[in-house]
């Protein structure tokens, strides 16, 4: 079982190119400090208009201002551009980047936002955090999505938010245990194509999720 504690591991920042709310976005970094920043692409704007310096970017640049690119380029940060005819996104090249280069935990701001298909694109990049071994967590001022195969706790003063859903990523997820929620759970199924798992909320000290078989996302939100 997983436990929400903080780690030594290192923490990678990646600033995608979707919504992101400036004045949240500054706090997380200024509270977290992560050892590495990387601007996907047009996430190089938040970097820019905040006087932040990435230690990377990466990205074809098919969504960036030219005088943007110009002003890193002259402060030598380190960038890849990329060929745009790729089977990738920005994202996702940025994420095996900063993998490759050792992080252990990984935050993604502006992951989200109206262009749905890359939302959807980037809650699957998730997946690659499980198959790596490395903490991946898509953020931004209204939710925090995680992917998890096992189990998780949350403890209730360190929860995102007021709400926590679940949503099977497989089909199933399968002998599925919920205490310390309103709506508890015991032995259950969990099937796609419902939304049983929606807006449950932790009422003890912590919420504890636990599952024999499956994949689950979840997704801790606020309204405000």
């Amino acid at each position: 079982m997983e436990k929400e504690k903080s780690t030594d591991a290192m923490h990678a920042v990646i600033v995608a190119g979707g919504a992101i709310d400036d004045t949240f976005a500054l706090d997380f970094l200024k509270r977290e400090n992560p050892k590495l920043l990387v601007a996907a692409d047009s996430g190089m704007h938040f970097f820019h208009r905040n006087q932040i310096l990435p230690r990377l970017i990466i990205g074809d640049f098919d969504s960036v201002e030219g005088k943007v690119l110009s002003f890193f380029q002259e402060k030598e940060v380190e960038i890849h551009r990329l060929n745009p005819m790729k089977d990738d996104t920005d994202t996702e090249a940025a994420l095996r980047a900063v993998i490759a280069r050792g992080a252990k935990k990984i935050t993604i701001l502006g992951g989200t936002g109206s262009r749905l298909d890359h939302v959807l694109g980037n809650v699957a990049l998730l997946g690659i955090g499980l198959s790596e071994a490395v903490s991946v967590v898509l953020l931004d001022a209204h939710n925090r999505i995680r992917m998890i195969q096992g189990g998780l706790v949350i403890k209730r003063r360190d929860q995102f938010g007021t709400y926590v859903s679940l949503l099977p990523y497989t089909r199933t997820v399968e002998h599925l245990y919920l205490s310390g929620f309103r709506y508890p759970l015991t032995d259950a199924c969990l099937q796609n194509f419902s939304s049983l798992g929606i807006s449950n909320e932790i009422i003890a000290d912590e919420g504890k999720i636990e599952f024999e078989a499956g994949i689950l996302l979840v997704i801790e939100s606020r309204d405000t």
